[in-house]
């Protein structure tokens, strides 16, 4: 059981350095990895992007994993993929071949048995075969179509045994095979959302801010020639956080938060009379209707004093009502 930090200083200093080493020499095999691409690599991505069909990838235990990893990362990135377990596939599970599906092995030593087992059976279905492997000399390596090496000089453990280094190395060969397919195939922001259309960052790339937004007449809104008594009533009627200040044509003149009203009561003792236009904010942040909800967040978040509302104005600078940064997350109703 580990001791506080108060009683075991220099232990918990030595596990600081253990982590921040294994990470170090981590990142140095990702670079080094980095370096190496090349010939096999670009020959990878034209084996996949010249096949119209989905990509195999197997691997067995850790390589297995990175593998699920990677074929998750495909799909979601445009290009159709499958897991096939190197065992299973000789039971039965080759059936999940169409002719000519490109196959992924991951292996660092180059010699799994069972991926070995494997290539004559893959070369009945036409099947060019990617290898991702730690050693480029391998049986297994000589046997593919394009290799991509994941060598590494060392595990990042201090036994230089726990597969750390090697992993990494090899997931990231598949983020960079996928993140290459992406661009090949033009695939955008729209594409990525449709693929994850059911978590936030697909409703947040797919819907626009007109969808979610408080139209007008369902917000707090004053004249400019209002008091700060006027604010408060709408703001308790419609209670968003916030009420828009409207010239008598209906565009933006201003805004006034909860955070303006707390700081107008510590400037004075009476804030009833007040008029609007001393403590709103003039001409405040504001965002088109047409803008997704990515950009609203970025908006919001994506500065040094963050807020949690935006107005929502027209090309003529229109009020058209507000949007909440509990709208952008709030989750989206089942009819």
């Amino acid at each position: 059981m580990l001791h506080s930090p108060e009683t075991a200083p220099d232990k918990f200093e030595q596990m600081l350095g253990w982590a921040t080493k294994t990470m170090l020499v981590e990142a140095e095999a990702l670079k080094d990895a980095a370096g190496r691409l090349g010939h096999g690599f670009l020959k990878a991505a034209d084996l996949i992007l010249s096949h119209p069909g989905k990509v195999v990838v197997s691997g067995l235990g850790k390589s297995g994993i990175i593998g699920k990893k990677l074929v998750a990362t495909l799909c979601s990135t445009g290009t159709p993929a499958v897991f096939l377990h190197p065992a299973e596939a000789l039971h039965g599970d080759l059936g999940v071949y169409s002719l000519g599906d490109p196959t992924i092995l991951i292996s660092k030593s180059g010699t799994t048995a069972e991926l070995l087992r494997l290539v004559p059976m893959l070369r009945q279905f036409e099947s060019p075969l990617i290898g991702i492997f730690g050693n480029t000399s391998s049986h297994l390596a000589r046997r593919m179509d394009a290799v991509l090496d994941a060598s590494v000089r060392c595990e990042a453990d201090a036994c230089n045994l726990a597969p750390t280094s090697s992993t990494i190395v090899a997931m990231a060969l598949g983020d960079a095979l996928a993140s290459a397919l992406m661009q090949a195939r033009n695939f955008g922001p729209e594409d990525f959302a449709r693929f994850h259309a059911g978590g936030q960052l697909g409703r947040n790339l797919l819907m626009k801010v007109r969808d979610v937004l408080h139209p007008l007449d369902a917000v707090a809104c004053v004249g400019v020639d209002a008091t700060v008594k006027d604010v408060v009533i709408g703001m308790t009627q419609y209670p968003f956080g916030a009420a828009c200040v409207i010239r008598f044509d209906g565009v933006l003149e201003g805004l006034i938060t909860d955070g303006d009203l707390r700081r107008a009561l510590q400037e004075h003792d009476d804030i009833r009379s007040l008029p609007v236009t001393e403590i709103m904010t003039a001409s405040p942040v504001a965002i088109r209707p047409e803008a997704r909800l990515k950009e609203a967040l970025q908006l919001m978040e994506e500065r040094e004093l963050q807020i949690s509302v935006l107005p929502v104005v027209d090309a003529q600078g229109l009020c058209l009502g507000l949007i909440r940064i509990h709208d952008i997350y709030q989750s989206p109703h089942v009819g």
